[in-house]
């Protein structure tokens, strides 16, 4: 029998995944850690995680693989790699990280971003680029050189949180088209790295990592990451793909006008497009799809809520850690509309408003589904910290403080 090895590089959890070659059948999977990943948050609005805590989840996933369904590690063809889209990876001349990713949820870069798409003009924005810098990983790398010079002064090589576990996979860096059209690195007009953005930023294009296919040999499972994963040194690596491209892909959408929906830490939409398209409001990005060829243009079209499934994590944590399963039970009790507390979300707060009688109501995730519903709303009330990109364990998510 063959296999084929596959991570998700997601920022709740790295998943590792064992197929069957023949059939396609997934075999076994396992997590890193049964806890959620910790997001840091040093200031509001940033969110950084560590990417050598990624590399470490991705050794305890593959052992637990191990265990679970033990197999020949010389069956294994080929591996796979997923991940969150967007992070930025800064690693030296020896491939060490040199910072926290940021990644894709922080919005420290959004003021950056703009700026630079007025700059670029409205000629050249949305026609080449497809999207507006905005807070991708561009203007993220910009951030780096504006506040960390001399920390910007080291890096050799940027990557995004896939490249950086393949990296360690192979000891290569490289990168893939699509990878640097979701990092607005891409000029989809001239089919080339833009030029006009790297020199507006001041990026040379030497920290940009090599390319490689998105689907074939990327590299070479080393000696050192064999002995640490228990696999067998020279396995190829042979795929890679940001999290949205790769669950179209994996839903079988490759052709124009197929579509998919999905839902993980955010939620998206996604579409194949023939045609370099973009949106003149910005609503929705555009990326080069994993079968996108030179003569075949295969652009995805996505429109993300960044509160989905995270907002199930949150609830989770202030409820006291009650499991998922014993949620959606309780959530299943509760009629669709039911006014008992309303849950109003922004990019890097949350706010709590408790529809209740009480002069002080207090705002409980763990009994959203028995709370009886009132007449009288507090609108003036809000939880006391923002559980959105807060690392939560420092929330007092119980208490709802007035803000008269």
């Amino acid at each position: 029998m063959s296999f084929l090895l596959g991570y998700d590089i997601g920022s709740s959890s790295i998943k590792a995944a064992l197929l069957d070659v023949q059939s396609g059948r997934c075999l076994a999977s396992a997590t890193g850690s049964d806890e959620e990943l910790r997001i840091r948050v040093p200031k509001p609005g940033f969110a950084e995680q560590d990417p050598e805590m990624w590399w470490e989840e991705v050794i305890k996933a593959t052992r637990r693989l191990q265990q679970q369904y033990p197999f020949d590690a010389s069956a294994v063809k080929g591996i796979g790699v997923a991940y969150q889209m967007h992070g930025l990876v800064c690693v030296d001349e020896k491939g060490e990280v040199l910072r926290p990713s940021i990644i894709w949820c922080d919005s420290r870069a959004v003021k950056i971003g703009d700026e630079a798409a007025k700059s670029l003009g409205e000629a050249y924005t949305l026609p080449h680029l497809l999207n507006s810098p905005g807070n991708f990983t561009a203007s993220k790398l910009r951030w780096v050189q504006l506040n960390e010079p001399a920390l910007y002064a080291k890096i050799r090589h940027i990557m995004l949180p896939g490249d950086f576990i393949a990296m360690r996979l192979t000891g290569v860096p490289a990168t893939t088209l699509s990878g640097l059209s979701e990092g607005i690195f891409w000029d989809f007009k001239e089919g080339k790295v833009s030029e006009q953005l790297l020199e507006l930023y001041g990026i040379d294009a030497s920290l940009l990592s090599p390319i490689v296919p998105t689907f074939g040999e990327q590299g070479k499972v080393t000696k050192a990451a064999a002995e640490l994963l228990g696999l067998k040194e020279g396995t190829p690596v042979t795929y890679r793909a940001g999290d949205q491209p790769n669950n179209a892909f994996s839903l079988n959408v490759l052709q124009p006008g197929e579509a998919a929906t999905t839902a993980g830490t955010s939620g998206v939409v996604y579409a194949v497009h023939n045609q370099p398209a973009f949106d003149a409001k910005s609503r929705v990005n555009a990326f080069i799809h994993v079968n996108h060829t030179e003569k075949e243009t295969r652009n995805g079209v996505l429109m993300c809520l960044n509160g989905t499934g995270i907002l199930n994590s949150w609830l989770r944590q202030v409820s006291g850690g009650m499991p998922y399963d014993k949620m959606n039970v309780l959530a299943a009790t509760a009629p669709p509309g039911r006014k008992a507390c309303v849950f109003s979300h922004s990019a890097t707060a949350r706010k709590e408003y408790c529809k209740t009688g009480s002069p002080a109501p207090a705002c409980r995730g763990s009994t959203l589904a028995s709370i009886p519903p009132r007449t009288c709303s507090a609108p003036g009330r809000k939880a006391s910290c923002s559980p959105w990109l807060t690392g939560w364990t420092s929330c007092a998510p119980w208490a709802c403080a007035s803000t008269a």
